[in-house]
C-alpha cells in the first residue's frame, strides 16, 4: 500500500465505508476543539474532511500563523476567536504599545473568508477604519461581533455596524475602551435599524446610554435575552424591564445617582421581568438590596462584586438564592459569607471571590477575611463546582486536601493568596497541593499564587507529576531554586500555556523547563534571574519558536525582577511590529 491510491484505501478503511458528506456530518456534532485535532491527525483523509467542515477556530495568539494559513486550513470558517496581547495586559504588566492590531487580520478576513458571520477579537487593538473594512465587506451575513477588552475604535464605528448590519444578533463590548464621538447615538441606529438582536453587552465601558434608547431597543428586539449596560440609574429603567419580557441576563445599571437624594429614591415598587435568572448590579447598598428578595429564588447567577454590601448583607441575600449556579462576590463576603453559600447554593458550579481592596472606582470595603475555614466549608457543601477563583487572607493544608476530597468536579481552579496578614497559619503547602491535584482529576487549568516559602521545590514536583491533564498553569512565588521548575517540567504532559511571576528562576531552567514541557505552546515570565544580554535564553531556540524580551519601558536595561519573557510558536516567524520596549531575541532582526 503506497501512493496516493494507497492512502484513499487508508481513509476509505479509517471511514468505515462512511460517505465523505456523513462524516464530515459527525464531526459536525464534536465540538471540542481537541477532540477536533484528535481527529484530524488520525489521517490525511480525516483531515481533509475536518478541514472542510470545521466551522469554529479559537486562534489563541494572532502571532501563531497568518490570516493565509488558517484559509488554507480551515476554507469554510464561519466563526473565528482571535486573541493577540498576552493575559498579563488585563492587569497593566504589558506596555500599551505592545502590539495586537486587529487590522492585517480584517482585512484578510473581509476579502477572504467568504463564509465568516461571527467574529471574536479579544485584547487587540481595531480601528474605526478596520470596522469600517469588515462592515463593508460582511454587513450582510455577520450575525455575531465581539470586540472584548480591545481598543482603539469609537462609537462613530458602533453606529455603522448598526446601521448597516442587519442580521446582527450578538454585539459585544465587555470592558473596551471606547472613544465616544456621538455620544450614544450608535444606540439609537441600533435600536430603529435591528430587530434581531438577542445579546448586547457593554458591560464596564464608559459608554453612556439613553434610558429613552435602551427601552426603544428592547421594544423592537423581540427576541433579546441578555443586556449587559454601562451605569445607568436603575429607576430610570423601570419601563425597560416592564417591556423585557423575555430577559433573562441583565448586568450594569446603578443604584448611586448623585443627582437626587438617598433619601428620596423608592424601590418599593422596582420589578424585574420573571424570565430574569443572571444578575450582575452596580453601587448596590444595604437599602436597595432589598428589591432582588422577591426574584432571588429564581436566580441562577448573581454577580455582588461592584457593590456596597457588607458581610451581613451577603449572608441575607445569598440566603433567599438557593438555586445560584454562578456567584461572584468580593472578599468582603468573608468565612461566614462562605458558611452560608455552603449551606444554601447546593447547585453551586462556577464560584469567584475576588479581592476588595482594588481600586473599583470607590467602592468602599470592608477587607472581608476568607481563609482556610470558608474553604473547606465550600468545598463540602457545593460538590458540582466547575469553576473555583479565590482570593484568602490564609490557607493551610486541610483546606486543600478538603478541595481535593469533595470538589471532584473541578476543572479551573484559581487561588491567590494575599499579603494582608504577616503570617500564615502554616506553610509550606507542598501536601496539600499533592492532595488537591490527586483528588481532582479533571482539572484542565490551575493557578496558584502565593508568597515565597509557601510552595517549595518538592511541591513543584508534586505540580508535575499530578497534572496529567492540565492545558493552562499560572504559578506566583513558588519554589526556592531551579531545581523545582526542573522538576515540575519532567511531568505536566498536556501543559500547553505556562505563566510564571516572582519565581525568579535562572533562564537557563527557564530554557531547560521550556524544552522538557513537549506540549508547551506559551511561555509568559515576569520576574526571574536575568542575564546580562539574555543569552541563556538561547538554549530553548527551536523551529518555530518566538522569544522576546519585554523591558520595563524604553529607557531601562532588562533587570532582575522587571523584564519579561515571552516565547510562544509561531508558523509566521518573525512579527514586524516590534515597539522599542520588545526585545525580539529569536528569531533575530
Amino acid at each position: 500500500m503506497g501512493g496516493e491510491a494507497g492512502e484513499r484505501r487508508l481513509g476509505r478503511a479509517m471511514s468505515f465505508g462512511i460517505p465523505d458528506v456523513a462524516l464530515g456530518l459527525v464531526m459536525g456534532f464534536v465540538d471540542d476543539p481537541w477532540d477536533r485535532d484528535a481527529i484530524s491527525l488520525v489521517c490525511r483523509h480525516w483531515c481533509r474532511v475536518d478541514a472542510l467542515s470545521r466551522k469554529h477556530v479559537t486562534v489563541a495568539m494572532a502571532y501563531s500563523t497568518t490570516p493565509d494559513r488558517l484559509l488554507t486550513r480551515f476554507p469554510c470558517l464561519e466563526s473565528l476567536k482571535l486573541k493577540a496581547k498576552p493575559r498579563a495586559a488585563m492587569f497593566n504588566l504589558i506596555p500599551e504599545n505592545w502590539g495586537g492590531s486587529a487590522s492585517p487580520w480584517i482585512r484578510q478576513l473581509s476579502a477572504s473568508f467568504h463564509f465568516l458571520k461571527a467574529l471574536h477579537l479579544r485584547r487587540m487593538i481595531v480601528s474605526d477604519d478596520d470596522l469600517d473594512v469588515l462592515v463593508r465587506a460582511k454587513a450582510h451575513m455577520l450575525t455575531s461581533l465581539k470586540l472584548d477588552r480591545c481598543s482603539g475604535f469609537s462609537t462613530s464605528s458602533l453606529a455603522l455596524v448598526a446601521r448597516t448590519c442587519k442580521k446582527l444578533e450578538t454585539l459585544f463590548l465587555e470592558d473596551s475602551l471606547i472613544a465616544e464621538k456621538e455620544n450614544d447615538e450608535w444606540l439609537r441606529e441600533l435600536a430603529t435599524s435591528n430587530n434581531v438582536l438577542e445579546i448586547l453587552n457593554f458591560f464596564l465601558t464608559d459608554l453612556r446610554a439613553s434610558p429613552a434608547y435602551l427601552t426603544l431597543l428592547v421594544r423592537n428586539c423581540r427576541r433579546l435575552k441578555i443586556l449587559k449596560i454601562s451605569e445607568c440609574f436603575m429607576l430610570d429603567l423601570v419601563d425597560l424591564f416592564r417591556t423585557a419580557e423575555i430577559l433573562q441576563d441583565f448586568a450594569g445599571g446603578s443604584f448611586d445617582d448623585q443627582g437626587q437624594a438617598v433619601e428620596s429614591r423608592n424601590y418599593e415598587n422596582f420589578y424585574f421581568p420573571p424570565s430574569l435568572l443572571l444578575l450582575s448590579l452596580l453601587y448596590m447598598g444595604t437599602k436597595e438590596m432589598q428589591v432582588l428578595f422577591p426574584y432571588g429564588a429564581a436566580l441562577k447567577k448573581l454577580d455582588l462584586q461592584f457593590t456596597f454590601l457588607s458581610t451581613e448583607d451577603h449572608c441575607q441575600l445569598v440566603q433567599r438564592c438557593p438555586n445560584l449556579e454562578i456567584l461572584e462576590v468580593r472578599d468582603v463576603i468573608g468565612d461566614r459569607g462562605l458558611e452560608v453559600v455552603a449551606q444554601t447554593c447546593k447547585k453551586l458550579q462556577r464560584l469567584r471571590v475576588e479581592r476588595g481592596d482594588d481600586d473599583q472606582g470607590g467602592l468602599e470595603d470592608e477587607h472581608g477575611m476568607v481563609t482556610q475555614v470558608g474553604l473547606m466549608a465550600v468545598a463540602q457543601g457545593c460538590p458540582h463546582l466547575e469553576y473555583w477563583a479565590v482570593h484568602v487572607t490564609d490557607i493551610t493544608n486541610a483546606a486543600l486536601e478538603a478541595i481535593g476530597t469533595y470538589s471532584r468536579n473541578l476543572n479551573d481552579f484559581r487561588l491567590v493568596l494575599l499579603d494582608r496578614e504577616a503570617n500564615i497559619t502554616e506553610s509550606p503547602l507542598d501536601n496539600g497541593v499533592r492532595a488537591l491535584l490527586r483528588g481532582c482529576t479533571k482539572l484542565r487549568r490551575f493557578a496558584f499564587y502565593v508568597r515565597p516559602g509557601v510552595l517549595s521545590d518538592v511541591g513543584l514536583g508534586y505540580i508535575g507529576e499530578f497534572s496529567k491533564k492540565i492545558r493552562y498553569m499560572l504559578l506566583g512565588n513558588v519554589g526556592e531554586s531551579d531545581q523545582g521548575l526542573l522538576q515540575l517540567s519532567t511531568g505536566c504532559p498536556s501543559l500547553q500555556k505556562l505563566e510564571l511571576r516572582g519565581c525568579f528562576f535562572s533562564e537557563r531552567a527557564l530554557a531547560l523547563a521550556a524544552l522538557q514541557l513537549k506540549s508547551l505552546r506559551y511561555l509568559w515570565v515576569q520576574g526571574y534571574k536575568a542575564s546580562p544580554n539574555g543569552t541563556d535564553l538561547m538554549a530553548m531556540v527551536r523551529p518555530f519558536w518566538n522569544i522576546e524580551i519585554i523591558a520595563p519601558n524604553q529607557d531601562e536595561l532588562c533587570q532582575d525582577g522587571q523584564a519579561q519573557i515571552l516565547a510562544y510558536y509561531s508558523l509566521a516567524g518573525m512579527r514586524s511590529d516590534y515597539p522599542q520596549s520588545v526585545i525580539p531575541l529569536y528569531p533575530s532582526v
